[in-house]
């Protein structure tokens, strides 16, 4: 399919998903969004996608926040929409695919850029990457999940200052507060990222989407995240996958996974 505001390209399982509007930062607009669930969607329905990358186009940005002057002029009820549209078709979706989605941030991060990667399931920075969530300095709260997902990710007291100071972190500082995994330079960053989907490629599909769905329920409202991961771990003994892991481990050969 042909996008107007993303590149999405596949490659040995792999699909790399790049926002494509480099003269607005990447900012993340409704058709951006729109497209970016289509894209998403996609690759989680095709067998032969495993893993997904996640980035921005050029050396600036990954994404430096939402269009701004698409709601400039919204209502309340307007805002109120536009949070739980955007939460249900990207955010929201994104963090509870069944195929793990890496953030590889290649520059600014901020608004719903830093909640799009917080999204994901776990991020690496460019050496040259900055991330926040300035949204009080427009009389705004963070509306994609930002309030939820940094305290979860960094910890309340953290986060309280964060999002109230609207401050910037430098990746290294990124890092030190645990919201990123690793920090690396930018001619490295979709290499090292693409190592790290190739060894998540050599597992279970199957008992990697079992996996994220267990760990994202601890963070769910109602869900007992214990009972949902014995539910997990029972199912995973009625897989293909299991069936295959457990006799090449007793063959001592290398299992091949076919995500049943």
């Amino acid at each position: 399919m042909n996008y107007e505001n993303i590149l999405v390209s596949t490659e040995n399982k792999i699909a790399t998903i790049t926002i494509n509007r480099p003269t607005k930062l990447n900012a993340l607009n409704k058709a951006t969004i729109l497209e970016l669930h289509k894209a998403f969607k996609d690759a989680e329905e095709d067998a032969n996608i495993n893993v997904i990358l996640l980035t921005g186009s050029g050396e600036k940005a990954f994404v430096a926040g939402a269009d701004i002057s698409e709601f400039a002029h919204f209502s309340v009820e307007e805002g109120a929409q536009l949070a739980a549209q955007g939460q249900e078709l990207l955010f929201d979706f994104v963090e509870n695919l069944k195929t793990p989605v890496i953030a590889a941030i290649n520059g600014f991060a901020l608004g719903g850029g830093l909640e799009l990667a917080m999204a994901c399931h776990f991020r690496v920075a460019s050496e040259n990457a900055k991330m926040g969530l300035p949204e009080v300095s427009l009389g705004v709260i963070p509306g994609y999940g930002g309030t939820q997902r940094l305290p979860q990710l960094i910890g309340k007291g953290k986060a309280m200052e964060l999002i109230m100071t609207a401050s910037m972190l430098n990746a290294q500082e990124a890092l030190d507060w645990k919201l990123v995994n690793y920090v690396v330079p930018s001619a490295d960053l979709i290499l090292f990222c693409t190592d790290i989907a190739n060894k998540i490629l050599k597992n279970s599909p199957v008992a990697i989407s079992k996996a994220i769905k267990s760990i994202n329920a601890n963070f769910k409202d109602g869900v007992n995240g214990y009972e949902t991961e014995i539910k997990n771990f029972g199912k995973s003994f009625g897989t293909e996958d299991f069936k295959e892991g457990t006799t090449a481990f007793l063959e001592k050969r290398k299992a091949i996974f076919t995500g049943n």
